[in-house]
C-alpha cells in the first residue's frame, strides 16, 4: 500500500478573504471550485506541484472554528526570501519568527499558520 498527498484543508468563515489573502500572501490560485448544498469548495494551487490548499466555506457558519493550541500548521518554500518577509511584514501577518533556524510563520485570517522556509 502506498499514498501520495493530494490536498490539505481549511475551514474559512470569509471565502473571498481567505482566497484574497493566499493569492497575495503566496501567490497561491484558484484551481477549481466545487458549490454544493450549504457550502463551497475552492481548491488553490501553486501552478508547480500537484498538492492543493482546499478551503472550505461553510455557509451557516459563524463562529471562528477552533484551532486547538495552533500546534499544527503549513508549510512553503518560496524563492526570494527576504521578499516575501517584506511583504508579510506590510501585510502584518508575520506572527512567529526563528532567525536562528531562518523561518518564520505567517497567519491567515480564520488564525491558521503557515510556515515560511528559503528555498533550498
Amino acid at each position: 500500500m502506498s499514498a501520495i498527498f493530494c490536498h490539505f484543508n481549511f475551514n474559512v468563515l470569509d471565502l473571498k478573504r481567505s482566497v484574497e489573502f493566499y493569492d497575495k500572501a503566496l501567490g497561491l490560485r484558484e484551481a477549481r471550485r466545487v458549490e454544493g448544498d450549504g457550502f463551497t469548495l475552492v481548491y488553490l494551487t501553486d501552478g508547480v506541484t500537484p498538492f492543493e490548499l482546499e478551503l472550505t466555506y461553510l455557509f451557516d457558519r459563524e463562529e471562528r472554528y477552533d484551532l486547538g493550541e495552533d500546534e499544527f500548521h503549513l508549510a512553503m518554500r518560496v524563492k526570494d526570501y527576504e521578499a516575501a518577509h517584506a511583504l508579510h511584514e506590510k501585510m502584518g501577518c508575520v506572527c512567529f519568527e526563528n532567525t536562528e533556524m531562518g523561518l518564520y510563520f505567517i497567519e491567515d485570517p480564520d488564525g491558521y499558520w503557515i510556515e515560511i522556509l528559503p528555498e533550498t
